[in-house]
């Protein structure tokens, strides 16, 4: 019994040292498979994240991802590992997306199987739980990955001619003649084309990432935080059209030539921090009528 009593505390120290490098060695695993398969495109989207002023937000998504992981560390840690084979019919989907990606040369479909790999690759390893406890920094990835070219044409040419339906229903209200041919506002001075520069799209999709951001950090009520998100597009839309609203009003009663370069540059910012107030100040009427509604 005496050698016996000796042997067992000797033992007990070493298991979690045990899990520790199992843990380790899955990680270092993921980590070269992720990395053979998906260098290449994951260059190509860093890369167009960097030329493409549409999708430059695409840097900030994966760091709030992680932040939103590290955040929730402790609540990772509790989490027993429950390892769970749909995670490879998951991974087999993501390789099966990744080659009809890969041929088909469709961007798309190739960084989407990015997020499905790594969906089955928690779930192989860790189960559904923990995969539960990541489902939204998972999620949210999703907005780190530009939308295919056909969608976003789509999306572009409508926000050209509200934006353009907007301005040439209240430039006359200002004073300023008006006559619309489709995105291009005649005006007395000089016509102003609503380009596809000019659709709003790029501060409708940062504004929508920050408005999840923002949600996010700042609240607490999923509702809230949904209708944050959501709201994020009508603001978006509304502010860039008040935005070709204003350059009217410049080109008509100013310089013509300020329609162009720094100054359109610049409205293009102030009208986003202007967008920002407005989500702000949405904020704080939801928590005033929260308020209200509890006294």
């Amino acid at each position: 019994m005496g050698p016996l009593t000796q042997v067992e505390p000797l033992n007990e120290p070493q298991f979690p040292l045990v899990q520790k490098l199992s843990v380790l060695w899955k990680g270092v695993l993921v980590f070269l498979l992720v990395g053979w398969l998906y260098y290449s495109i994951i260059f190509h989207l860093v890369k167009q994240w960097w030329a493409d002023p549409n999708f430059s937000h695409g840097f900030f998504v994966p760091l709030f991802s992680l932040y939103v992981l590290w955040r929730n560390r402790e609540r990772l840690k509790r989490v027993r590992p429950a390892p769970s084979l749909w995670g490879l019919i998951i991974l087999a989907i993501a390789l099966c997306v990744l080659v009809i990606g890969v041929m088909g040369a469709e961007l798309f479909l190739s960084r989407v199987s990015l997020l499905l790999a790594i969906a089955g690759l928690v779930i192989f390893f860790y189960g559904w739980e923990l995969f539960r406890v990541v489902l939204f920094p998972w999620a949210f990835l999703i907005l780190m990955i530009p939308v295919p070219t056909i969608v976003f044409s789509q999306i572009t040419f409508p926000l050209q001619m509200l934006a353009s339906k907007f301005a040439a229903a209240t430039l006359p209200l200002a004073g300023v003649p008006v006559l619309r041919e489709g995105n291009i506002i005649n005006l007395p001075a000089m016509p102003l084309e609503v380009a596809e520069a000019c659709s709003g799209i790029r501060s409708l999709l940062s504004l929508v990432t920050l408005a999840i951001i923002y949600g996010y950090l700042m609240e607490t009520r999923t509702w809230v935080r949904i209708i944050l998100a959501l709201a994020a597009v009508p603001i978006a839309v509304f502010a860039n059209s008040l935005r070709i609203f204003g350059t009217g009003l410049l080109v008509q009663y100013w310089d013509p030539d300020k329609a162009e370069g720094f100054f359109h540059l610049f409205s293009g910012w102030l009208i986003f921090v202007v967008s920002l107030a407005m989500l702000f100040l949405l904020h704080w009427f939801l928590r005033i009528r929260q308020r209200n509604h509890l006294h």
